[in-house]
């Protein structure tokens, strides 16, 4: 994780009730930030500070009346950690899910291990460039043959 808490974070901490924590908490805590689209990002982190999450740090995000999207998890991931960190979220068997909000998403970062990533080719082709628009992603279709 960041080892400087960004101001959007330090502007959005929740500072008292049950959930209220301090600027000597660093990264850990519950903030409320807005997010690139506009909407109100409910965030509660921990970095593992007192060894309880067994080498985990975890950052949770959620809205009021839909799960976050792309843009609102990577948002939040910046604010945490560095580009050149690797974050997951994960699907775990379903016999061990926990789920105490239905429009919240994790983000995970395993500090004992470096996670393992797939072969590049296997999220998609480099040279192909950032894919932004529905227009664009129908052409490179079209073009490989794959339209319906």
């Amino acid at each position: 994780m960041r080892s400087v808490v960004h101001p959007k974070l330090i502007a959005g901490r929740l500072r008292s009730g049950p959930f209220g924590s301090f600027d000597s908490d660093g990264l850990d805590g519950f903030f409320r930030v807005t997010g690139p689209n506009g909407a109100d990002l409910i965030i509660v982190a921990s970095t593992d500070r007192n060894g309880i999450a067994e080498g985990w740090e975890h950052v949770s995000v959620s809205l009021r009346n839909r799960c976050p999207n792309w843009p609102e998890m990577c948002f939040v991931k910046g604010l945490f950690w560095s580009e050149e960190e690797t974050v997951v979220q994960l699907h775990p068997p379903e016999s061990t899910y926990i789920s105490n909000h239905a429009y919240c998403l994790h983000l995970w970062r395993d500090t004992r291990n470096d996670h393992r990533l797939p072969p590049a080719i296997l999220v998609g082709h480099k040279e192909a460039g950032e894919i932004k628009t529905p227009a664009q992603a129908a052409k490179i279709m079209r073009d490989l043959g794959l339209s319906a």
